[in-house]
């Protein structure tokens, strides 16, 4: 009886230890869903002094790990949310790194988010979105509207052109050979932490007339530039993802890119 005794308290012991391992594992790896206000407000306090577009990076990589959302409009157009962080697609997740990062409360992130993710001005009644009917569905009139940043694609590399579509005869791009060639020749691109990327489809691809059909953010960490993105796809899922630049390059089914950078404040 003794050893029985001795032995379910040693098995109760090991399946003890086990289970706070994997708990601590868990909490460790978990990537954080949501943010809280006091979330957002602490680290906007911590990261005010760096430059905007070091904020935006630095805002966009808080959300590597998270899940993809599968949700064709988007979970925060179908909830009408401003904030909705437990899954994110390439769009809200540039929306949201800008808002934050150009913020310096939640309120006012709310504030921002109503005039970039709109073409003309979001309504806001009882924490609802009254008109995302209003929102910015392609990439491309993000980059024309101006409120995207500034455009630098010609400042990236040489250009070439592909077929526009939605009123646009041609668009100009850096294309995919461009970006290898000069990674080859070991051309330093010359991007910043927080510039925008937007990647371009050929014309035989696109399925709605959408000219964009991907958004990264940029992150430079020493010399290497990181390509932050929710990788996914609809109804599929995926996460939000930080790898090399260049091998995103090399791998990308796209016919180019275009880039803005915001400069101000």
């Amino acid at each position: 009886m003794f050893k029985s005794s001795k032995a379910q308290k040693s098995l109760a012991s090991a399946l003890l230890q086990f289970c706070s391992s994997a708990l601590l594992c868990l909490f460790i790896v978990s990537p954080l869903l949501a943010f809280t206000d006091s979330d957002v407000v602490s680290y906007q306090k911590e990261i005010e002094s760096k430059p905007v577009g070091e904020r935006i990076a630095l805002w966009a990589e808080r959300f590597v790990g998270t899940p993809y959302d599968p949700d064709p409009l988007g979970e925060y157009v179908t909830k009408k949310a401003i904030a909705a962080d437990d899954r994110v697609d390439c769009m809200y997740l540039s929306f949201r790194s800008v808002e934050l990062a150009l913020s310096r409360t939640p309120e006012e992130a709310v504030r921002i988010a109503l005039d970039k993710r709109f073409i003309s001005k979001g309504a806001l009644e009882n924490g609802a979105v009254l008109n995302y009917e209003d929102r910015f569905q392609y990439g491309e009139d993000m980059l024309d509207s101006g409120k995207w940043g500034k455009e630098i694609t010609g400042d990236v590399g040489s250009l070439s052109y592909v077929t526009g579509g939605r009123g646009r005869e041609k668009v100009a791009i850096v294309s995919k050979d461009e970006l290898i060639n000069k990674v080859s020749d070991k051309k330093r691109l010359p991007l910043k932490s927080g510039d925008f990327v937007f990647f371009v489809k050929t014309p035989e691809k696109r399925v709605n007339d959408e000219i964009v059909g991907h958004i990264g953010i940029i992150k430079i960490e020493g010399e290497t530039p990181y390509l932050i993105h929710a990788g996914g796809r609809k109804k599929k899922g995926g996460e939000v993802r930080k790898v090399l630049l260049y091998d995103y390059i090399r791998s990308m089914p796209f016919a180019g890119v275009k880039v803005s950078r915001f400069l101000t404040p």
